[in-house]
């Protein structure tokens, strides 16, 4: 829930639900107040639907942090309807009344207290069901983290209950620091500083209530608060002082205080513990319980007595003396623990209300006087953990802030890395479509220059053919016309014969002439086939020679934007390792700061601390000054009754001397007798009167000087315990600061790795995908290649088929190397690569290990190589002549549009030289 959310608010459906509508105060009757503590009040109450006993946990959420106690007591309500144990406080519902939350829990009519420490058995049945709830608790991922003896009940019948969860996590792992500080486990007090803790937890504080049953009170507890804090942080972890402990009872409190988190068992795993396994009377408890009740009628009986006297004593009778301090009481209840020592232990719910009205009221208002004594303490240590709090708070919300953040940046560079690819992948499809559209419009071209060439050789042949037919045409005239004219000259011939041999010379030369049409026509034809052929075969070369283009123009196309892609991904590899190191500066810098902070306010309330128990202290040395007057007086009234008793023992003494003598002496010295015993009465009684005013002299300059070197004892003991306190803070302090550094060499290291790595991976993942490029690349290629080299190789299989051999075709092509397909690949290929013969094939790099299988340059000429007997075409189609062009990218798409009409010239000046 939102702290801006003002206290008391039930907007929230969720936060509505936790309470019930009702008004508290016609539900519950007969409200008494059996404990008081910080958060408030406790009372015994009647349900008047059921007339149930129930306890009610008042606590007011206005005031100062009104929305802090708020968020407290939904969170202590939500856990209380999530738990459901025997071994748990029963929870009877929350109402709301006037700025109030009326608590309603299960009344435990008994409690337990101590005049003298618990037995072994009687901890080890507290501590088993004390177990068995925070084995409940921590199968659920909650946290107690508040286990003391004073949140420990007893009930009627004997069943032990946890209570007070007021400070309990709903979840597990957490890290916040709260709690009560004797009880606190390590990794609670260092939560912020060295990461977060587990319900493990709750079995150090176990292992400490342990301590407390055995030995009355807590270790470190003559300690302040927070100086046992920093003991508890940095030193070995406390034991049983006595030895008549068992060695059971030693082991598990040992297994329960080990410093380490990871060496601590679970709370499941010391239920199976010989110390609480070990067979005991069912009724030890009650027996306990039993024993309490007694101890408290004595105490009442004593307390009756004491009033009783001090009421009825007579103004005359001597002095009372100060009543010697006893043994601590220590009542344990709901929640809290009343210690008539004092110190920083809360107090919740005092259970018993069946011994004595009068010791109910009697305890409330003791512990009502010492909350009141104790608060500025309590004040200070509620400041401590509230800022531990905030700090905490602070830290995870930058934290979140800065995660956000980096998640916003790497949604925003993915963002960018996907839009980079989508217009990558527009771009090479747009190319696909375009290289598509050019081999559609080049085979169309192709076609109809093909069509055309059939038709212009067609044209010329017949021109041939009618030139030829006149020719011969005329030639028979001529050879008619010379025929009759030797005849003619021929007189003696006849005339019949004549005719015969002409008709006979009409026919052969018909038949030569003929002859010599039909083999024109077959010479035409044959001609017409072979320059047919050899037209589709330089179209072949010349769809090859575009193929190759424009395969190496999409194999650079994806060559650039890859290198595009990966000089990105290194950009933004850049930018977040950037941004990862000044987030961990900026984390780093707060948690000092933070940490300063903190140091700087432990130092301030250990100052304060230090000042309070001086003055304290002064004010108990003017105490007893002040009282010192009645204890003189006391001590006067003692030696002047001694002097009186000496002067009527004196006076008895003389009287009887004085009878002796009278008796003994003539009566005429009896006057002298009497004078005489009268002077030495007077200096008897003079010399008594000397050593009274001695006495009293002596008494009263030895008991300022006692009460003098008392008073400076205690303050050389208290100046070195607050001195001892002071040191430890700050051997505290620089422990903290130093761990704190070593955590940030450490995270920066970490940083420093993770960074490495991913720059690793990263660059290991471009090597990977240039080299499936390379391998595509070259796959394609070749690919290419044996496709065009199947394709050349069945069309010359066709052309053999048909009669033309290869020997041939190069040999015509070879005869004019301006009109060849030769020249016109040459001069195709010089178009498309810029005129440059010298560039490496393909644009591959030369590989090691030997030259390339394309590495051949291609001649500047094609005559030279068209002898070879493959043509141009051939050569140009093998993996040697292969190149890689240099042009851009602009270059290329310049010579994608004008490849075709370029192709198409260079075809038509090659045919029409070819048959010309």
């Amino acid at each position: 829930m939102p702290s801006s959310v003002r206290a008391g608010s039930l907007k929230d459906p969720e936060v509505a639900e936790l309470f019930f509508k009702e008004d508290p105060e016609k539900l519950f009757s007969d409200l008494r107040e059996i404990g008081h503590g910080s958060f408030g009040a406790v009372y015994f109450a009647r349900d008047v639907r059921s007339t149930e006993v129930v306890a009610i946990k008042k606590m007011s959420y206005s005031g100062k942090q009104s929305n802090e106690k708020w968020q407290d007591i939904i969170k202590e309500v939500k856990f209380l309807q999530r738990i459901q144990h025997p071994n748990s406080i029963e929870y009877k519902g929350c109402y709301l009344r006037e700025h109030t939350a009326w608590l309603v829990m299960e009344y435990c009519k008994n409690f337990f207290l101590k005049t003298t420490p618990l037995q072994e058995m009687e901890i080890a049945a507290i501590t088993h069901g004390a177990l068995q709830g925070l084995a409940y608790l921590h199968s659920h991922n909650m946290i107690h983290r508040d286990i003391k003896a004073g949140n420990i009940l007893l009930t009627e019948p004997g069943q032990v209950k946890l209570a007070d969860f007021g400070s309990a996590s709903i979840a597990s792992p957490a890290n916040s620091f709260v709690g009560t500080p004797y009880w606190m486990a390590p990794e609670v007090i260092l939560a912020m500083d060295e990461g977060q803790y587990d319900g493990k937890v709750d079995v150090w504080s176990l292992g400490i209530t342990c301590v407390e049953l055995a030995e009355r009170k807590p270790p470190l507890f003559n300690m302040n608060a927070m100086s046992a804090l920093y003991h508890i942080a940095q030193n070995e972890s406390p034991t049983l002082q006595s030895r008549d402990w068992t060695d059971y009872f030693r082991n598990f409190v040992d297994s329960c205080l080990q410093k380490i988190p990871q060496d601590r068992p679970h709370s499941d795993h010391l239920l199976n513990h010989v110390f609480v396994q070990r067979e005991r009377p069912d009724s030890v408890l009650m027996d306990l319980i039993l024993r309490t009740k007694e101890a408290v009628r004595e105490l009442d009986n004593l307390q009756y007595r004491k009033m009783k006297k001090i009421l009825f004593q007579e103004a005359h009778n001597e002095p009372q003396a100060e009543t010697q301090d006893g043994d601590e009481v220590c009542v344990f209840r709901e929640g809290g623990c009343v210690c008539g020592g004092g110190g920083l232990v809360p107090v919740v719910i005092c259970s018993l209300h069946t011994v004595s009205s009068n010791q109910s009221g009697g305890s409330v208002t003791r512990e009502m006087q010492e909350h009141e004594q104790d608060s500025e303490l309590r004040e200070q240590m509620s400041g401590y953990k509230r800022m531990r709090r905030q700090h905490q708070k602070h830290l995870m919300g930058l934290e979140n802030k800065l995660k956000a953040e980096m998640d916003e940046h790497r949604l925003r560079l993915d963002k960018e890395l996907e839009s980079q690819r989508n217009i990558f992948a527009q771009e090479m499809e747009k190319l696909v479509k375009r290289h598509q559209a050019a081999m559609e419009k080049d085979a169309k071209t192709f076609n109809n220059d093909e069509k055309k060439f059939q038709q212009h050789i067609q044209v010329q042949q017949k021109k041939e053919l009618s030139s030829f037919l006149e020719s011969q045409k005329r030639e028979y005239k001529l050879r008619k016309e010379r025929l009759k004219e030797e005849l003619s000259e021929n007189q003696s011939t006849p005339k019949k014969e004549k005719q015969e041999w002409l008709s006979k010379q009409k026919e052969n030369f018909q038949h030569f002439q003929a002859e010599e049409e039909a083999n024109l026509l077959r010479r035409q034809r044959q001609y017409l086939e072979l320059e047919c052929r050899r037209f589709k075969r330089r179209i072949l070369i010349a769809r090859h020679n575009v193929e190759q283009d424009l395969t190496r123009e999409e194999l650079n196309k994806r060559q650039t934007q890859k290198d595009l892609e990966h000089a990105m991904l290194l950009r933004h590899h850049e930018s977040m390792q950037e941004l990862e190191f000044r987030h961990l500066g900026t984390i780093q810098k707060m948690r000092a700061e933070l940490i300063r902070t903190q140091h700087q306010t432990e130092l301030t309330n250990q100052l304060e601390y230090n000042k309070r128990r001086e003055r304290e202290l002064r004010r108990k040395h003017v105490m007893e000054v002040r009282q010192q007057p009645k204890s003189l007086k006391s001590k006067e009234m003692q030696i002047k009754k001694q002097f009186q008793e000496a002067c009527q023992i004196q006076t008895r003494q003389f009287k009887a001397l004085r009878n002796h003598l009278l008796e003994s002496t003539p009566k005429a010295d009896h006057k002298a007798v009497l004078k005489r015993l009268k002077e030495e009465q007077t200096r008897k009684l003079a010399i008594l009167a000397e050593q009274y005013d001695h006495s009293n002299n002596h008494m009263l300059s030895t008991q300022a000087l006692r009460l003098d070197e008392a008073q400076e004892g205690e303050c050389q003991v208290l100046r070195q315990q607050l001195h001892q306190e002071l040191e430890l803070l700050n051997a505290y302090q620089s422990k903290i600061k130093m761990q704190t550094d070593a955590q940030h060499d450490r995270e920066r290291k970490d940083l420093e790795q993770r960074v490495s790595l991913r720059r690793a991976l990263l660059e290991h993942k471009i090597e990977e995908e240039m080299l499936s490029l390379q391998n595509e690349r070259v796959e394609r290629i070749r690919s290419l290649l044996e496709r065009q080299a199947r394709e050349m190789e069945a069309f010359d299989s066709e052309s053999m088929r048909l009669g033309f051999s290869n020997m041939v075709l190069s040999n015509v092509q070879g005869s004019d190397t301006h009109g060849s397909p030769g020249g016109s690949g040459a001069s195709q290929q010089s178009h498309h690569q810029g005129g440059s013969s010298t560039q490496q094939p393909w644009g591959h790099p030369v590989l090691a290990g030997g030259p390339p299988p394309w590495s051949l340059h291609q001649p500047s000429g094609g005559g030279s190589q068209r002898g070879s007997g493959v043509g141009v075409g051939g050569v140009r189609n093998s993996p040697q002549v292969m190149r890689r062009a240099s042009t851009s990218g602009g270059g290329r798409s310049e010579q994608g549009m004008s490849r075709s009409a370029s192709i198409t010239s260079h075809i038509s000046n090659g045919s029409h030289l070819s048959y010309t």
